[in-house]
Parts: C-alpha cells; structure tokens; sequence
C-alpha cells in the first residue's frame, strides 16, 4: 500500500507541476527490497520542456543539461531551471521569490543595458564581455525565452488514476485479510 501511495504521490506532484517554467518531470521507480517493495521518485534529467518566447531579455532558457544556481535569503545554493530573472539596481539578476542568480559561487552582475549571449556570457552594451554564467559542456542559453515544464497532463492524469486504482486495490486486499484474522479468531474462540 505504501509503494501505491508514494507511486500516486509521484504523480500528483507531475500533475500539479505541469504549469510551472523548469520543472523536470519524475518518474517512479521501484525496487524489490527485504522489508517489501520501495517506490521512490527519480528526476528525468533528459526530458526538456518546450521554449516558450517572452520577448524579456532576462528570461533566460537552458538548452540541454545543467541548471542555474541561485541563492536564497539564508544563503543556501539551489539549482533550478526556472529561469524569469529580473535586474535589481545593483545589477544583479532575481527570481520571483527572491533568489539570486549565482555565477562561480558569486553573484551575478549584469550592467545596465548588457545582454546575455548564447553561451551564458554577459555582453555589456559596449561589447565587453561583463562575465558569464557557469554551463556545463554541450549547453547553450536563451534569452527571452523560458523553459515550460517537461510534462505531459494527459499521461499524468492517466497515472495518477491508474496509481489511485493499484491503492484501492491494496486497501481491498487489507480489508480481505483483516476479515479473515477476525473471522479466525472467532472460530478459534468458539472452539474452547
């Protein structure tokens, strides 16, 4: 019942993230194991969502493998594709929650009227090259563009009712067993 439930979790989560710009779809995975079956959710790295054009130049998209490094409030380095920037007044690049984009470990500066080319570097309007974003080899950057997310609804709702049968399913068969157990220990107490 436990694998059901984490497998309908898995999906769920899919689902409800089938809007949001960068999310990687998961895919369940389960393994036999001493203690039963164990489900756990696994990031599917090769699946990229589609671009979607926004005409911001601080929308940036990652084309291939890699993700941006931001940092939160308490200084924590996260990574995410989720690439909506906007340029604060000492140029750095923001999130919509306040995360900063990171390049190196250290903030990302872009001057005022700067573009971010292909290749993650930051072009100042003089053509100077004002720093760059870290990618990994075979990677590239869209500016003004962003990346949907790499899931398909109707296959995550189809999932998550066939996830939502597999638990009811389980539920039966607990509900069969503990019938029996009780119905067994009746007929033992009738015997004495």
């Amino acid at each position: 019942m436990v694998a059901a439930r984490t497998r309908l979790e898995i999906a769920t989560e899919n689902l409800a993230n089938a809007s949001t710009d960068g999310f990687r779809h998961a895919t369940a995975r389960g393994a036999l194991t001493r203690n039963g079956v164990s489900v756990t959710a696994v990031a599917d790295a090769s699946v990229q969502g589609g671009l979607r054009h926004t005409g911001r130049d601080l929308d940036l998209a990652i084309v291939g493998p890699g993700s941006f490094v931001v940092a939160d409030a308490a200084g924590r380095h996260v990574t995410t594709r989720a690439g909506s920037f906007t340029r604060e007044r000492d140029g750095t690049l923001r999130d919509a929650t306040g995360r900063m984009l990171l390049a190196g470990g250290q903030p990302l500066h872009v001057p005022e009227g700067a573009s971010i080319d292909e290749h993650g570097r930051i072009v100042s309007a003089n053509g100077l090259v004002a720093g760059a974003i870290t990618l990994p080899a075979g990677s590239s950057v869209r500016s003004g563009f962003l990346e949907s997310a790499g899931v398909d609804a109707i296959h995550e709702m189809i999932d998550v009712l066939s996830a939502q049968r597999s638990f009811e399913s389980a539920q039966k068969v607990v509900s069969a067993i503990d019938r029996t157990r009780e119905k067994s220990s009746g007929d033992v107490a009738r015997l004495k």
